[in-house]
């Protein structure tokens, strides 16, 4: 039988693989990778922030990893004034988002770009960062969009259930479901970080909902 625990340095190893290997990164800078406990740490210098933003994504797609702690700044070779990053920001929400935009205001300070505003569904939440952070000259994003639902359908609980039970990458006989209102508290354990975050989406899928509190833990 094989030992389903994974040791740090394996787990290092696997996230410097992973970030060697995505070709969304570029490579031109080192990114350092340390372990302790399941908790990643990387740090080092990039030109973009979206080099930072896929290297963090790719750490989370390892198994064994419980939480990464994103240290990379970002340096740009050549800097723009934070008044084009934020029209071009604007520009952009306008275009992707074009029923929600008006609702979301955009700051810029130093090159980092924090949104602020609220929306009727997560999904829209996401499309806004999406929608900014691959700006040039962005230095980092912050995302404090509220989800204010017109609606908290009294079956939630059950769509979130349904939703885990269909979802093929989650164990739903591990996830507790638990509902207050419109804000949904997820309990249990999964095996993998990329399960606990299938877990989340499905609950944050559901029509009505504003926050989702996510308790599982990972037990690889």
């Amino acid at each position: 039988m094989v030992s389903l625990f994974r040791t740090d340095a394996t787990i290092k190893k696997d996230v410097e693989s992973e970030i060697q290997y995505d070709p969304s990164i570029q490579h031109e800078e080192t990114i350092a990778v340390a372990v302790k406990d399941g908790i990643v740490t990387l740090s080092g210098v990039t030109k973009s922030y979206m080099d930072s933003y896929y290297a963090e994504k790719a750490a989370k797609r390892v198994s064994g990893v419980k939480a990464v702690a994103n240290d990379i700044q970002v340096k740009l070779s050549t800097e723009r004034l934070d008044p084009e990053i934020a029209e071009e920001a604007v520009k952009s929400l306008k275009r992707e988002l074009p029923s929600s935009a008006d609702k979301i205001k955009i700051v810029v300070k130093s090159g980092w770009l924090t949104l602020e505003g609220h929306v009727e569904w997560n999904f829209q939440k996401e499309w806004a960062e999406r929608a900014v952070r691959s700006i040039a000259g962005v230095k980092g994003v912050t995302n404090t969009i509220t989800v204010q639902p017109r609606v908290n359908p009294g079956d939630v609980k059950k769509k979130i259930e349904d939703a885990l039970v269909r979802s093929a990458q989650v164990d739903a006989q591990r996830v507790q479901v638990e509902v207050d209102g419109s804000k949904i508290t997820l309990k249990g354990t999964v095996r993998t970080w990329a399960e606990r975050q299938e877990a989340e989406r499905s609950a944050w899928s559901a029509p009505g909902v504003s926050s989702v509190d996510n308790q599982i833990r990972i037990l690889p």
